[in-house]
């Protein structure tokens, strides 16, 4: 009887993280439109598709490039908030990259050299920012996007950033995410799933001689909001159920230009290495009927 007892105890537990990347993003298909991860990317070989977890959790889904050391997107879903930042928290890395990691909870970056060492070949560390003048760490999934202390906590881990020019980060593509948080915040009355990514280029971060981090040539993101409010405001109807944006990620002509999802999946198509039937959200958002 006693061994019955156990034995069901352990069956009501939760599965335990498992650390290793998510070949499927099984584990993190409730972000993803329809449980379905964007259609037709080409040049997968080394990619990781990782389910980032905090707090034994799942959190959010992203597709990391382990040899520019950048996040290709991340897919979340939006939370409705009062946008409020959580700037100052530690910033971490992700377990599943590492061979030998004994979790698949994100944690702070451990402080012996020897470990930070262990590192630096699968993902990117501080150090790699330290000396960026032109360049600050601009999350994908950002955390005015989120809502509990925790999916907050979860955006503020080295995969979920890339390089991106101060002047474009704080002058444009943060207003924009504020503005895309009031719209969804206020007309989406279902699930808003997001998918924010990156176009690469060749260019990099050096450390010590030593190309590290790559730079985004744009940064882009789209949401689809299948359940919308059919009251919305004329000016915004037409951004229902899904639209999009894009921004140069430099110093100049870098203003965020806000477009369909379609015309963002031809910039990805002709930028990156994707099919030509590349598609960020199954059935392109439409409702089924």
């Amino acid at each position: 009887m006693l061994l019955s007892c156990v034995l069901l105890a352990l069956a009501l537990l939760p599965p335990p993280v498992n650390p290793s990347v998510d070949s499927s993003f099984r584990e993190c298909s409730q972000f993803l439109y329809r449980g379905l991860a964007p259609r037709g990317l080409q040049g997968t070989l080394g990619l990781q598709k990782v389910c980032q977890h905090y707090g034994d959790k799942a959190r959010y889904a992203t597709l990391y490039d382990p040899a520019g050391r950048i996040p290709l997107f991340s897919a979340y879903t939006f939370k409705r908030s009062n946008g409020e930042s959580r700037e100052g928290l530690p910033w971490m890395y992700e377990p599943q990259l590492s061979s030998g990691s004994g979790t698949g909870n994100m944690q702070p970056f451990p402080r012996s050299p020897s470990s930070l060492l262990a590192l630096e070949e699968s993902q990117a560390v501080l150090a790699d920012y330290s000396d960026a003048v032109v360049y600050e760490r601009g999350q994908l999934n950002p955390d005015q996007h989120q809502a509990s202390p925790g999916d907050k906590a979860s955006t503020y881990t080295l995969t979920n950033v890339v390089p991106q020019a101060k002047e474009f980060l704080h002058h444009h593509w943060l207003p924009y995410l504020e503005d895309i948080r009031k719209r969804l915040n206020n007309y989406c009355r279902g699930t808003a799933y997001v998918i924010s990514g990156v176009t690469t280029t060749g260019n990099t971060i050096r450390r010590g001689n030593v190309n590290r981090v790559g730079v985004p040539k744009h940064l882009w993101t789209a949401y689809c909001c299948p359940d919308f409010d059919l009251s919305t405001p004329y000016e915004l109807r037409y951004k229902f159920p899904t639209y999009a944006a894009y921004g140069l990620n430099d110093v100049v002509d870098n203003a965020v230009t806000e477009t369909s999802t379609k015309s963002v999946e031809a910039l990805v198509n002709r930028e990156m290495a994707v099919d030509q039937d590349f598609q960020l959200f199954n059935g392109n958002c439409v409702p089924e009927m």
